[in-house]
């Protein structure tokens, strides 16, 4: 088979949605990391994009195209930007914003709480529920369709919640829990 006819990577081409989310589901995310999402792809079609075309069309105009450097980075990065634009897109359709702040002053766990938590050996620690596409492990972020995350959902301070992890059940006791102030 011609190579012109054949997909450059199966394996690459589309960023997969993560699971959790059912097909025609919701992907619950706070206005900022939503307007986080819109402005990197606000940047990708109206500023990288338009730069990576005009160097892939002034390497085109050099001539030979097989062994030119700039066109075929160019037309990579092309590729890249075009499927990360695809990514961002269906996402931000799927987004359903939730504003956590409105919870402001709760007991209860929702969305965008910041949790409190002790675990039976009175180890304390502490876990943000965010959308699957802000959420950062390094700041002790978790996404809202994460086994913590479930189990913390709709309890209360005060309440012990079981977690199913790899080596057995974990009991994680609420000890308190915040939201961010609204804005005013």
């Amino acid at each position: 088979m011609n190579k012109a006819f054949t997909r450059e990577s199966d394996d690459q081409d589309e960023e997969e949605i993560p699971s959790g989310i059912a097909v025609g589901g919701k992907n619950y995310m706070t206005p900022q990391g939503h307007a986080r999402l819109k402005a990197e792809l606000f940047d990708l079609i109206d500023v990288q994009r338009p730069q990576v075309v005009e160097v892939v069309s002034w390497a085109a105009s050099n001539g030979d195209r097989s062994e030119n450097g700039d066109y075929l980075y160019g037309k990579k990065r092309l590729r890249e930007i075009d499927r990360r634009i695809r990514f961002l897109t269906k996402r931000l359709e799927i987004a359903e914003v939730v504003d956590p702040s409105l919870h402001a002053g709760s007991d209860q766990v929702f969305f965008g709480a910041t949790v409190h938590c002790e675990d039976e050996q009175g180890e304390a620690f502490v876990v943000t529920i965010m959308g699957i596409d802000e959420a950062d492990s390094a700041q002790s972020q978790i996404t809202w369709i994460s086994p913590m995350a479930k189990a913390l959902l709709k309890s209360r301070v005060g309440d012990v919640v079981r977690l199913q992890t790899p080596s057995g059940h974990r009991s994680i006791e609420v000890i308190d829990v915040s939201y961010p102030t609204p804005s005013a």
